[in-house]
Parts: C-alpha cells; sequence; structure tokens
C-alpha cells in the first residue's frame, strides 16, 4: 500500500521539487488571459481561506510563502480585517504583483457595502467578485430565484466596472424543494454572461450529487473550480486523494465545465497548511502526469 511518505518520495515532494514552477501543470499560468481547454491545468491558484490564520497574521511573509510553493494565482477571502487582511486592495495587488502572482478573484458578501466591495475589487484590479454564500436565508425555490434576479443585478453592476460577478456553492444548495433542487433555482434564473458560477468540487460531493452531472447538463457554465477534496465520513476537507472527489475525473472533463480558473482550498489539515498544500501540490503533479 502507498502510504503518505513514499507518495511524496515518489512524486519529490520531499526533495523539495515541489518548489518546481507550476507552469509544468499551467500552461499559462499567471496570464491575466487564460484560455480554456487544454488538459494542462491552467492557472492553478489557492483560496486565501486555506492560509487564513496565517494571513491574518503575516500576509505578507504568507504570500511570500504561497508564491514559493508555485502558486500563481490567488483568491481572497473576507476576514476580520477586511477582503485583503489588513492591506488596502492597492497594497495587495503590488505585493501579488511582486511576488509574479494574480490577484484573480476575491470572496465578498453580496450586502450593504456592496459598491464600496466593488470599488475595493476594482482597485486591485481583480477580474472576479464573488458572492461566498447566499445573501438571503430560507431553503425555498422562491428564495433562491430572488438571489438569482440580485445576482444579475450584481453582475450588472460589476460589468459596469470591468469586473465579473459570480457565486461559490457549498453543499446546502444542493438540498431540494418541490423536486427541483435549488442550485438548478439559482442556474436556471441567472444569466450566463452576467453570473459566473465558481463550483465548489468539494461540497458538491459532499452533497450527494456529481459535478459531472452538471458540467454535462449546463456546459461552459462554471469559469471557476475550487478544488477541494472532502471525507465522506467526516465531512471536512482533507488531502487530495484521501476523500470523495475523483479529481482525475473532474480534470478530464474539465472542457465541459468552462473551467478558467482553478483554485486549491483545503479548509481543514492534519499538520498545517503549508504541508497539505505540499502535498496537494505534489499530487496534482503526479496525476498530470498520467495524462
Amino acid at each position: 500500500m502507498q502510504t503518505r511518505r513514499t507518495f511524496l518520495l515518489r512524486s519529490g515532494a520531499a526533495a523539495g521539487a515541489i518548489a518546481l514552477p507550476l507552469e509544468l501543470i499551467s500552461g499559462c499560468a499567471g496570464s491575466r488571459k487564460a484560455p480554456a481547454g487544454s488538459l494542462r491545468v491552467g492557472n492553478i491558484g489557492v483560496q486565501l481561506y486555506t492560509f487564513r490564520d496565517a494571513m491574518l497574521n503575516d500576509p505578507r511573509a504568507t504570500l511570500a510563502l504561497i508564491a514559493d510553493l508555485g502558486f500563481k494565482e490567488i483568491e481572497s477571502a473576507g476576514s476580520p480585517k477586511g477582503h485583503y487582511y489588513g492591506l488596502t486592495s492597492v497594497e495587495m495587488k503590488d505585493v501579488c504583483d511582486g511576488l509574479g502572482m494574480v490577484l484573480r478573484s476575491g470572496h465578498v458578501a453580496l450586502d450593504e457595502n456592496f459598491d464600496a466591495t466593488m470599488d475595493e475589487a476594482a482597485a486591485a484590479d481583480q477580474e472576479y467578485v464573488i458572492c461566498s454564500s447566499m445573501p438571503t436565508s430560507g431553503q425555498s425555490a422562491d428564495n433562491y430565484k430572488s438571489a438569482a434576479d440580485a445576482f444579475n443585478e450584481a453582475g450588472e453592476q460589476c460589468a459596469r466596472r470591468g469586473l465579473k460577478f459570480g457565486y461559490h456553492n457549498h453543499d446546502y444548495e444542493f438540498e431540494s424543494e418541490g423536486g427541483h433542487t435549488l442550485y438548478d433555482v439559482l442556474l436556471d434564473n441567472t444569466d450566463p454572461d452576467l453570473v459566473h458560477m465558481e463550483m465548489d468540487l468539494g461540497w458538491v460531493v459532499a452533497s450527494g450529487k456529481d459535478p459531472l452531472d452538471y458540467f454535462a447538463r449546463y456546459p461552459g457554465r462554471f469559469p471557476l473550480w475550487h478544488l477541494k477534496d472532502v471525507s465522506a465520513e467526516l465531512q471536512k476537507s482533507t488531502e487530495f486523494g484521501k476523500g470523495s472527489l475523483d479529481i482525475p475525473a473532474m480534470l478530464r472533463n474539465r472542457e465541459a465545465s468552462g473551467v478558467r480558473h482553478i483554485f486549491v482550498e483545503q479548509e481543514d489539515y492534519a499538520v498545517g497548511p503549508e504541508e497539505a498544500m505540499r502535498y496537494d501540490l505534489a499530487y496534482l503533479r503526479e496525476i498530470l502526469m498520467r495524462f
């Protein structure tokens, strides 16, 4: 049986090979505009919630560590110190630029401060503004239709600022009412040109649904992914290959999904985020060598 240690040794991570640039698996990593298509994973990034505590303690040093790991794109998340962990939007952009990374996207709330949020994102030169969770409560089709209307309006507001608006799922969107999956209500009632769906693959699987089914029924609707493995038993994220997500199958079908930007995210880890990211990147390198 392949243990974690033998896996890392085989993949080269234990010898430091994980520091090899992600261009090995990302044909155009770091570019501002990235084509979809090739099985080589373009623009591999990381969701900064993975490093949430470190980002709050020392964002500049943590971003430098992330760059050293080989990531070329980042997605920010809300924090007690704001969307950029105590940095201004311009400072965040400048730090990323200096490290050779692109601040591609950010998780935000669709609330009364959304105008200011969009202004921040524009100043940071982000491409995407992603609503991180449902803006209103209620597991009903009517509430999800109202949210879809709000998302379309937010998409129009973002477009006027040169931004793209999107929505990130958890697992609860895949509950049903009256035989209709609530996430499908969002998809059916949003304009694909205005609302760009960020599919969290791990939460889809945790809900009992299959991302491949969505790629088939809604082709091209998912320009962003959270690549996350989830333990079905614990209902927690875990290192790649240890959970329920069939990552090779996801990557083989990425073109159907329309994905352009993939953000690795791991919320729970056995040791720490740096070690988890080294493991996950080693896993990606190994499986992509088989394609």
